[in-house]
Parts: structure tokens; sequence; C-alpha cells
């Protein structure tokens, strides 16, 4: 299949790109929801979280069905329970690495190139999936850096027996 130059409009002409020129769009578009604090605590930034009715969401957990079905995380600093949190479920959310220490239990934030799952424990993140008969081992995203995890979540998942 031949390669096919854009077209572009350059002093009010459509034309092909110019040789040696490039097309740049910004790539930072994510999707972020709003819905209310359902747990009895707060939950801080990096929380994985599911929609427990149609306006709350609460910690997500690898152990039933209901609690795997990751909305996605919270990029709020924290929120109070009962608050409206901010849920940002694809692209890459950042964090500082205490932040991400807090719900993946690390020290020093997010490892490179690492695959984050849900943790049995809810509102945790875990670089080891879960092991034991009857949890879920599902998707949460990809370590980019110590700061950086690019969401990508699996609803399903897969029950482990």
């Amino acid at each position: 299949m031949a390669v096919q130059k854009p077209l572009v409009i350059i002093s009010g002409q459509i034309q092909q790109i110019p040789s040696g020129d490039t097309l740049s769009a910004a790539s930072s578009e994510v999707d972020v929801v709003s819905k209310l604090n359902a747990n009895a605590g707060a939950i801080v930034k990096g929380t994985p979280v599911y929609v427990s009715s149609a306006t709350q969401v609460d910690k997500a957990g690898a152990t039933s069905v209901s609690l795997k079905k990751v909305l996605g995380l919270v990029s709020d600093v924290s929120v109070a329970a009962a608050a409206s949190a901010l849920i940002q479920t694809d692209g890459i959310l950042t964090a500082t690495t205490a932040q991400w220490d807090a719900v993946a239990g690390t020290t020093g934030g997010l490892a490179f190139n690492t695959i984050y799952y849900l943790s049995a424990t809810a509102g945790l993140i875990t670089a080891t999936p879960p092991s034991t008969g009857g949890q879920y081992v599902v998707k949460v995203g990809l370590g980019l850096s110590t700061t950086e995890l690019e969401i990508s979540t699996d609803h399903e998942g897969v029950l482990l027996a």
C-alpha cells in the first residue's frame, strides 16, 4: 500500500504536507468522571474504585464479582466520605512516589514497565497478581515510571479456582 501524505492548509490553500514537516496533536486527553465517595473513610489519589451505586464509588478489591469491576483510579489528592471524587478511567495518572506507595504498598513509587493488578485488599494495587482461589486477577495498568501509571483496566478479570 502506498504511503499517502496528509493534506494541510498553508496560507489559506489546501496542499500536501511539505517534505520534512510533521503533524503534531495533543494526546493527553483522558476521561474523568465524578462520583460520590461511598466509603466510610477518605479515599486517596491512585485508589482503584468500583461503582457501588448510580452516583457512588467505593474501594475496589479482587475478592468478589461486584468489587472487582474497576471504574478507574481516584485522581483527587484525597476525598472525604460522601464528598465528590474525580475518577480517571484511562490515560496516564501521575502521582508522587509517596502517593503511589500508599496504594501500591511500595517504597519509592511504581516500578517501570511493571503491570499492576487489583489487590485482594480493597483500595490497593499490587505488582503481584492474586493467587488465592476465589479471587480475581484484574489488570489495572502499567507503570511507566516511579510516578506514572498508564490506566488500562480489565473489568472482567480472571477468577482463580
